[in-house]
């Protein structure tokens, strides 16, 4: 005959959260010292870091090129105003003077240059779209544009539209007698003077022609 074990209830066993063990106080100086050397860290960094974004907005204006004389071509700097040196800064600063003689502002000059960069490069180029890429005017014959603001034939004589002051001069005469100039975009003023195909053409060398002028708006010295 069996007898029968009567199985005995286990207390449920519960288990004390373990005891955080209390840190010295040298370890608690050691600790506090860390994270202060990991700030002073983070802060140094994020100094650095200003001041190399403070040096890199200043360091361009301290050493932008002081505006020169358009009229001494020596003092114009060797290295070009926006990719734009020698004859092609020569060419600009004629451009400018012109327009001055006629008591045409910054505008009226801006809008000079921008249309020589836009038809020949700020040169004084012998030929033009006819031969470049044999374009026709709307009666079918050839363009006959050469110089700097690639004038035709009926802007004037070969002398006077391969002369860079001479052409500036006529550019800036039917720039004159548009009525309202002043109010319109530079590239549709340029484009009505000019009668070419695009309006917009002459938009993408406004900030350049912008440098350059102001680069050439330097005072100049009188002789005595």
């Amino acid at each position: 005959m069996s007898t029968r074990r009567t199985a005995t209830k286990r207390r449920p066993v519960t288990r004390r959260p373990a005891r955080r063990r209390r840190l010295s106080a040298r370890k608690r100086a050691a600790l506090r010292l860390r994270r202060r050397l990991v700030l002073r860290r983070v802060l140094i960094g994020a100094g650095s870091v200003a001041a190399i974004a403070a040096l890199a907005v200043l360091l361009p204006m301290t050493t932008a090129q002081a505006p020169v004389c358009a009229a001494e071509p020596a003092s114009f700097p060797a290295a070009g105003i926006e990719g734009w040196q020698g004859e092609q800064l020569e060419n600009a600063a004629t451009i400018v003077l012109t327009a001055r003689e006629r008591g045409l502002g910054r505008d009226g000059q801006v809008i000079g240059v921008m249309a020589a960069m836009g038809e020949s490069s700020l040169r004084a180029i012998d030929y033009g779209d006819w031969e470049t890429s044999g374009v026709t005017n709307p009666d079918g014959s050839r363009t006959s544009s050469i110089g700097l603001f690639q004038q035709q034939d009926w802007w004037g004589s070969i002398e006077q539209r391969m002369d860079p002051a001479s052409s500036a001069a006529l550019f800036f005469d039917r720039l004159a007698r548009l009525p309202g100039w002043q109010d319109l975009e530079p590239s549709l003023a340029i484009h009505r003077v000019q009668v070419n195909t695009d309006p917009t053409h002459y938009a993408a060398f406004r900030s350049d022609a912008e440098a350059v002028v102001d680069a050439l708006s330097g005072a100049c010295e009188t002789g005595d």
